[in-house]
């Protein structure tokens, strides 16, 4: 008896008021097929209706592969709990999700993506709930915006502080999804599933296993079914005793934007000078600047922005290999690539399952994380996660509060305002224009990171920008180094929108990093 059945026929499956938990992170392991499947049924029949969906990481993007946005639609999706959501250019028509969020025609929440994996472990446990110190005093907290991403969402919380052995928690309820939609490269008739041309498994296990276990359905989109026993014991990562249906679509995208790559799912180890490396500009002084703050044999967690090319200053400057990169989605060692590809690695020495490796980083674990930052406050929070103006510009704050719950050390990189137009000039920076908006404020709009916090458990909290390089102190913001050709005073303290303390030893950056040529790289 085969499971294998066609999309149409999957989403059959799924009645009215179902929760759809969705393994996907952007393109990557993105069930599209079935998600596109899902939208047309409801056009046609307008069924299923009042659905809530859960994706721990966003499912599509803005280059080939729709996703949720298959189903965002009045009557369709009424609830959605996301740890990222499809984001993109500032001048492109907001994916259909962010116009409904906008509107508020759905409850939308944020919440932390490895704190939805443990929410999907509990239910699949059927065991009530996470408590937590992650997210504490950050906007997932109730005592702040408890997630919500709209007035539709306000008006039902999700988290709440609970006491537990004398100390306050947040409480998440466990998610018991009904149907769990996964994708795999191999199914056989019997639902086995391989994952050999992926690059990562995500948590496809975790949400079969939830699904299966609150007596739901699961749904595995496959590039190709093959006879059973086809595939061997060590490489089936869901067993077929949790898998209903497995439907076959063989042109996904491995993904975003990309068909096949064999170095992303570690078929193929490509060699070290196939990599580009980074064109000499501001953002690559940024990243020189960042990699100076790491040491041989760290494992080191990167996220989205300036801080991802930091693999490729360390290729450059002949250190590959020198420290080990980890990213959510699962990769451990390799380069991770860029842009909207970013989530995945190149020639990775391993990959684990998200919840093993958000396990892993909200113990504080690594040795040190390298994120970006949209705003600085005073007291040292970021905002990584919101931008009123053109809020699907941001995917939300994905695995960032997880990541920096515990984390030893953080590394914030960006450029110190918005808008200027500067230049590198014989090791100098030089500034042409000065910014429209200051991203140094006295509060955030949004907290992804709380300064107060980071205080409180003794992490260490490095900003580092083209023209200085800050630290958070018990006193506030602190200056402690300056690149070559600022003005302390003009280029930095006056374009800052809160005070900065200087330090008495204040530092004049290699002059190096403002060179074209290697800098000499010695960690």
């Amino acid at each position: 008896m085969t499971k294998q059945k066609t999309a149409a026929e999957a989403v059959a499956l799924i009645p009215d008021n179902a929760v759809v938990a969705v393994n996907s992170s952007s393109g990557l392991c993105c069930p599209d097929a079935v998600l596109e499947a899902l939208g047309e049924r409801f056009d046609a029949a307008g069924a299923p209706r009042n659905l809530t969906t859960i994706h721990p990481i966003a499912a599509g993007d803005f280059f080939g592969t729709k996703g949720v946005d298959h189903i965002a639609k009045s009557g369709c999706l009424t609830k959605i709990i996301g740890g990222s959501y499809p984001s993109g250019p500032s001048k492109a028509e907001p994916p259909l999700i962010w116009q409904m969020i906008i509107k508020n025609q759905v409850k939308a929440y944020n919440l932390p993506s490895g704190i939805i994996f443990d929410m999907l472990r509990e239910g699949a446990g059927h065991r009530p709930g996470v408590l937590t110190k992650v997210g504490m005093e950050t906007f997932v907290d109730p005592d702040l915006e408890g997630g919500a991403m709209n007035p539709a969402a306000a008006a039902e919380p999700l988290v709440r502080h609970m006491e537990f052995e004398g100390e306050d928690w947040l409480y998440f309820p466990a998610i018991k999804p009904d149907i769990a939609i996964i994708r795999a490269t191999t199914g056989d008739q019997r639902g086995n599933l391989s994952f050999e041309s992926e690059g990562a498994y995500l948590g496809a296990m975790e949400m079969a296993l939830a699904a299966h276990n609150c007596g739901g359905t699961v749904i595995a989109q496959v590039r190709k079914v093959g006879q059973n026993g086809s595939i061997r014991p060590h490489d089936v990562h869901v067993p077929g005793i949790l898998v209903d249906v497995v439907v076959e679509a063989p042109e996904m995208l491995q993904t975003t934007a990309t068909p096949y790559d064999p170095a992303i799912s570690g078929e193929l180890i490509r060699p070290l000078d196939s990599f580009q490396l980074m064109e000499f500009s501001v953002q690559k002084v940024i990243a020189r600047r960042v990699s100076q703050e790491l040491k041989k044999g760290w494992s080191v967690n990167i996220g989205f922005g300036v801080s991802a090319n930091v693999p490729r200053v360390y290729l450059e400057e002949g250190r590959h290999g020198d420290v080990t990169w980890v990213i959510e989605q699962g990769a451990v060692g390799g380069i991770p690539l860029l842009d909207f590809k970013f989530g995945c690695a190149a020639n990775a020495e391993a990959f684990v399952a998200s919840p093993h490796q958000f396990a892993y980083f909200q113990a504080g674990g690594f040795d040190a994380s390298l994120l970006s930052f949209l705003e600085i406050g005073a007291d040292g929070s970021v905002n990584v996660s919101r931008l009123k103006a053109t809020p699907h510009r941001t995917a939300g704050a994905g695995g960032f509060v997880d990541i920096t719950a515990r984390a030893r050390r953080i590394v914030f990189s960006g450029t110190f305002n918005a808008g200027a137009k500067m230049h590198l000039d014989d090791g100098r920076l030089v500034i042409d224009r000065e910014g429209h908006t200051s991203k140094i404020v006295p509060a955030v709009d949004q907290v992804s990171f709380s300064g107060k916090r980071a205080l409180m458990q003794g992490q260490e909290a490095t900003y580092v920008t083209e023209r200085c390089v800050i630290k958070l102190t018990e006193h506030g913001l602190m200056v402690t180094e300056i690149a070559p050709g600022m003005d302390l005073h003009r280029d930095i303290l006056e374009q800052a929108s809160t005070p900065l303390r200087v330090a008495d030893n204040l530092q004049v950056m290699n002059g190096a990093l403002f060179r074209p040529e290697p800098f000499g790289l010695t960690p």
